[in-house]
């Protein structure tokens, strides 16, 4: 629009001279002809005007014309190259689903040890996707309990370093190390091939939480991203510690909750933590900005154990308030199951759809989380004693005090102080819980992982539960135990 203002500006100050002149000129000549000359004049001047102005509105609207119709040319030339390189969403789904094949014929040619794709079973294939298919919908649930031999006491491993009990294990993605945390307030990286001590992160005194780059008091709980980036223990002090795995670095540390941690556990395939305490709340960080997102309310007593898995959902167990709770955090909702009579101190995740938990009165609970109630419960699970010299009554030695599942399978694992480690067959759908064999093991057994693989049941011992001195088991180590699993050969 500039230029219609600058034509203006022109033309009024060449008819403002002219009018000039023609004053001078009507001043010589006299009054009679002064209005006839000014007046022809004027109307001239007028005529002049309007017709310049038109001619520059006609080129500028030509010249804006021109230009946008260049720029139309040019951006669906554009549009057009993009429109050709960009594929279609039928196309991508096709390109990944080729690619994804791809990788399971790869896989399963390196399974069987066969020469190129060709030779690659095609009802592996197929069954490869079933279960795919089953894990997303959480309800896979492998037959893989009877293919194990029972472990032999001289093949468990023995990696001894902490003064006190352990209180928790975290094994790293790849299944080569093993971090474990204990009442000493350190925290060591273990090399499972070698039992090697890979590093020490010592724990300081209490009261030097602003100096002291560490724990300060007693480590109750361990979890590692999928990705391997992050470790992250929470403490008795209610701070929850952010480590570089490789280095052993402290990298943050995060303050919020009100009473000790008791677990953390991040989501899988994503950088999103979730933590438990004794304050009886939940709570979720986001690792990429080292942020607090919400707290998640609910729990009448400590939460004392905490798990999850791909969706983002999270399982808890409340102590003393009897119940587990499934909390789905986008839907804003939480699943209740009630079924135990004592306090509920340990859950695991077997897959989605269904978990295990563990409680002092000394139950073993199989749940589907379309029930409130459990699909199975096994009473006095830990109440034999194996005869091992451990002198305990039957009432101290039924407490389940850890559990474990080997995830979308039917084997899990129970621990408690009776002498002795159970791996259990979960039925079909889940709907019974068999005793498949003990392993000895002298101690309390505060936590439970298997590997990723099912290589190895590693276990955290102590002479000492994690949470008190009810009692202390003098003959009893201090250690990290790793239990080999092999598995039958077929004849």
């Amino acid at each position: 629009m500039s230029f219609f203002i600058r034509g203006r500006k022109e033309n009024t100050a060449k008819s403002s001279a002219l009018q000039n002149i023609n004053k001078k000129k009507v001043s010589k000549a006299g009054i009679k002809r002064a209005p006839a000359s000014g007046g022809a004049l004027e109307t001239k001047l007028k005529r002049r005007k309007k017709h310049k102005e038109t001619n520059e509105e006609i080129l500028s609207d030509s010249e804006i014309d021109s230009d946008e119709a260049m720029g139309k040319v040019n951006g669906n030339k554009e549009d057009s190259e993009s429109e050709s390189e960009e594929e279609t969403a039928q196309e991508k789904r096709l390109r990944l689903t080729k690619e994804y094949l791809q990788q399971i014929e790869f896989e399963e040619a390196d399974k069987n040890e066969v020469d190129g794709v060709d030779g690659v079973d095609r009802d592996a294939i197929s069954h490869r996707l079933r279960e795919d298919v089953l894990e997303q919908a959480g309800k896979l649930q492998r037959k893989v309990a009877q293919d194990y031999e029972r472990p032999l006491l001289a093949d468990v491993r023995v990696f001894r370093g902490h003064k006190l009990s352990v209180t928790c294990l975290v094994i790293s993605p790849d299944n080569l190390h093993v971090f474990s945390g204990s009442k000493d307030c350190s925290i060591i990286k273990w090399e499972v091939s070698t039992g090697k001590k890979l590093f020490v992160i010592r724990g300081g005194k209490k009261g030097t939480e602003e100096t002291h780059k560490g724990p300060t008091d007693h480590v109750l709980c361990l979890a590692m991203s999928s990705d391997g980036r992050f470790l992250v223990s929470g403490c008795m002090n209610k701070l929850i510690h952010v480590w570089n795995p490789t280095t052993c670095e402290l990298v943050h540390t995060f303050k919020g909750h009100r009473g000790p941690v008791s677990g953390v556990t991040f989501r899988k395939g994503s950088s999103q933590l979730f933590s438990a305490s004794h304050d009886r709340s939940v709570k979720i960080w986001n690792m990429d900005e080292m942020a607090y997102v919400e707290t998640l309310f609910g729990h009448q007593d400590d939460v004392t154990s905490i798990d999850a898995m791909n969706r983002e959902r999270a399982l808890t167990s409340g102590g003393r308030d009897g119940s587990a709770r499934i909390w789905k955090v986008i839907e804003e909702s939480q699943l209740i199951f009630h079924g135990h009579t004592g306090s509920i101190d340990c859950v695991r995740l077997i897959n989605e759809e269904h978990f295990l938990s563990g409680s002092d009165d000394g139950s073993l609970a199989l749940w589907g989380v379309m029930k409130k109630k459990p699909l199975k419960l096994v009473k006095n699970a830990h109440a034999e004693s194996p005869g091992n010299g451990c002198q305990v009554t039957t009432d101290e030695a039924k407490w389940i005090s850890a559990v474990a599942a080997l995830q979308n399978t039917d084997l899990v694992a129970s621990g408690s102080r009776d002498g002795s480690l159970r791996l259990w067959q979960c039925g079909e759908d889940f709907k019974s819980l068999t005793p498949l064999f003990k392993i000895p093991l002298l101690g309390v057994v505060n936590d439970l992982h298997f590997a990723s693989d099912g290589s190895f049941l590693v276990a955290g011992v102590g002479q000492e539960h994690k949470l008190g001195r009810w009692w202390r088991l003098k003959e009893a180590k201090n250690c990290v135990c790793i239990v080999p699993l092999a598995k039958r050969t077929s004849r």
